[in-house]
């Protein structure tokens, strides 16, 4: 991403600096992140958080898990999410079972996310699959010629050789550091990874999965309570995909517009949480 040219996915570059904080640098993304603050800070200090933050990490968990799932083709309704138990069966029950062991298993991972991102990607798409992909497929990016299951994003696919180099250089700059914010990380992650589409299957859940580990682990929402996912899902399969066409476009207003929509999500999650403390408030009143 250190040049963000016309018609070319953003990358991640071999020079030396930080190009994410290049991209915070992008107009508009000062703004986007501030607002991204501010709704976090709101819920984090809402009284409920202080007796029962707990209550709220696991709704919030159990409502990314269903926008994420609606994002992959399964929009259940909250209470149908809440009851079911099929999650084994074909089909949507068994999109909506890996969003809900996905945002199980990202609060597990934050230690090995710092030491390997690579390693926790193969391992969100082993816990994704859940058996329901041939043994051999799951958890390593595609080879030459397998196909993806990806049916939301329908842009270009870049080869299994473009996905290697790029995931690598993915990882070497997420283990480099940067002064970028939270935001800015989460939102190249969770892009780069619906960009390059680099499993045969539940690639959308596992970027979304590693958008929340990036925002978890930054300390930006450590106890895991705003849940970007509802606000992806909340602004709707088309804003989603428009979004990403802009990140793919290499264009710093399509990056920069990306962003935005991250952080639009996040908002949205936090807003979401918001009206579940005062729901537990006027519950204990």
């Amino acid at each position: 991403m250190a040049a963000l040219s016309r018609g070319t996915t953003p990358a991640p570059p071999n020079a030396s600096g930080d190009p994410l904080a290049a991209l915070a640098a992008l107009p508009g993304v000062a703004d986007s992140v501030d607002a991204v603050r501010k709704g976090v800070d709101r819920i984090y200090g809402h009284r409920i958080m202080r007796r029962r933050s707990s209550e709220v990490s696991a709704e919030a968990a159990l409502r990314g898990a269903r926008g994420s799932a609606a994002l992959a083709g399964a929009d259940w309704a909250l209470e149908e999410v809440r009851r079911r138990t099929d999650f084994g069966v074909d089909g949507e029950p068994r999109t909506v079972g890996a969003a809900l062991r996905l945002t199980a298993e990202a609060g597990q991972l934050l230690g090995v996310w710092r030491q390997s991102p690579l390693r926790v990607l193969a391992r969100l798409h082993l816990v994704a699959a859940g058996g329901g992909a041939a043994d051999d497929a799951v958890g390593r990016p595609r080879l030459a010629a397998e196909p993806v299951d990806e049916p939301l994003v329908e842009l270009a696919l870049p080869t299994a050789d473009e996905v290697a180099g790029r995931l690598d250089g993915l990882a070497r700059m997420l283990l480099a550091g940067t002064s970028a914010p939270a935001l800015v990380t989460a939102a190249v992650v969770h892009g780069e990874l619906l960009a390059l589409r680099p499993f045969g299957s539940y690639n959308g859940l596992v970027a979304r999965a590693a958008e929340r580990i990036v925002l978890v682990g930054s300390g930006l929402d450590p106890k895991s309570i705003c849940p970007a996912e509802v606000g992806h899902a909340e602004q709707g399969s088309a804003a989603y995909v428009a979004a990403l066409e802009g990140y793919v476009s290499g264009t710093p207003e399509g990056v920069a517009a990306w962003i935005a929509h991250c952080g639009r999500s996040v908002e949205l999650g936090s807003r979401e949480s918001t009206a579940v403390c005062e729901a537990l408030q006027r519950g204990a009143a």
